[in-house]
């Protein structure tokens, strides 16, 4: 009985420490000297609707999507495979669906000129993770505790080497994503926005306000298409003539679409929820002239808020189809949400300053600068805790 239970304290004080091992392992990283963060400024507004072409209408899309992968529980988080998923989907009306499962590309199930190769990143339990969107293989290294600012801005750098696009997944389920960090990291072009409890967006605006663009999709991070309370309550409407992938591209990195709540219409009755959401209200128009930024809705909404600098509420329009603000020179930028009376939310991308004479938005992507001799320090310590866990396990089977 002795020997047994001491063999299972062993293996059970072995597997922890292989564990910590893993953890030094993986967390090796530059440490960055982050630039201050520094408001939007110039006298030139970036229109992210610039290229608004009416004749093309909005197409729906979900870009966070998973399906039955290949391998046991519990690597399937969905009972579902592709093609089922998406024709639940498109029943609601969605144009464009994508296939986002972790760690894994997957093939679009039925039209291989719909391909999009997208999956999301990260093994955290932190839940540190990208969408990463172009990028010919995965990439599947990643911090396990990706505590500090530097590791997760190191990920992003990794990831954007070889990708078009990349996407920081649920900030508010993120543990370890503060504000403070927010604004530091930099070379991503997209936020996911939204969760089922709030309607804010504040990170997206603690970004936003240290000078770090984005454009924001809002998903559903689909995993139970079956489940009528989680299929079709977040979505994005893209002004693209198609879902291929060279299309997409060019509006995700371009900003002209808008992001949307949707309520869980008919509680359960697929049919009302169907109809209901071949209803939804949309942009009829939408841009800037003259320092004036403009919308016009298909539908009446009970508020349409404008936010800015520091979270704070710019101005607020009350059971209107339409707004208009004119930017004053202390507004770095404006963002637009509108709240109809059956619950949808729709989200504009930001409209904010730059100098368009120094470059065409106000993505600043330079890469963060790195501290030499603060990063030898800092891996030279996850070296000898390596060592040191080395040790401890043969020491423990000695």
């Amino acid at each position: 009985m002795k020997r047994a239970l001491t063999l299972i304290g062993q293996v059970l004080g072995t597997l922890f420490l292989l564990a910590l091992l893993l953890v030094w392992i993986s967390g090796v990283s530059p440490i960055y000297r982050f630039r201050a963060p520094q408001p939007f400024a110039g006298p030139d507004i970036f229109n992210p609707y610039r290229s608004l072409d009416t004749t093309l209408g909005w197409k729906r899309a979900n870009f966070h999507t998973h399906t039955r992968v290949s391998g046991p529980w519990p690597l399937n988080e969905c009972p579902h495979d592709a093609a089922y998923t998406d024709s639940v989907l498109r029943s609601l009306g969605y144009d464009i669906v994508t296939f986002s499962n972790h760690n894994e590309i997957t093939e679009h199930p039925y039209d291989s000129s719909l391909q999009v190769n997208v999956y999301e990143q990260g093994y955290s339990p932190f839940k540190f993770h990208k969408l990463v969107f172009g990028s010919p293989s995965v990439k599947h290294w990643d911090p396990l505790l990706p505590l500090m600012a530097s590791q997760k801005q190191f990920e992003l750098d990794r990831l954007g080497a070889d990708a078009d696009i990349l996407q920081i997944n649920h900030p508010y389920r993120t543990v370890g994503l503060p504000r403070s960090q927010l604004e530091k990291l930099s070379g991503y072009q997209i936020m996911e926005l939204d969760t089922h409890v709030s309607t804010q967006n504040e990170y997206w605006d603690w970004a936003l306000s240290a000078g770090h663009y984005s454009f924001g999709l809002a998903n559903d991070d689909l995993h139970h298409p079956e489940r009528h309370w989680l299929t079709g309550v977040r979505c994005n409407f893209l002004n693209t003539p198609s879902g291929r992938y060279e299309d997409l591209r060019k509006s995700l990195l371009g900003g002209c679409y808008y992001a949307m709540r949707i309520p869980d219409y008919g509680g359960g009755d697929w049919e009302v929820k169907r109809r209901k959401n071949r209803e939804l209200p949309f942009v009829k128009e939408i841009g800037v002239e003259n320092g004036r930024i403009y919308l016009c809705l298909s539908q009446r909404a009970d508020s349409i808020r404008v936010n800015g600098q520091g979270h704070t509420t710019l101005a607020l329009v009350r059971d209107s189809c339409r707004l208009e603000y004119t930017l004053r020179p202390e507004d770095s930028y404006a963002r637009l949400t509108a709240f109809f009376p059956d619950g949808a939310v729709l989200y504009t991308n930001p409209f904010a300053r730059y100098d368009a004479s120094a470059g065409d938005s106000p993505f600043h992507n330079a890469p963060q600068p790195v501290n030499l001799p603060l990063t030898l320090l800092f891996n030279l310590l996850l070296a000898f805790l390596c060592a040191g866990t080395g040790r401890l396990i043969i020491r423990l089977w000695k």
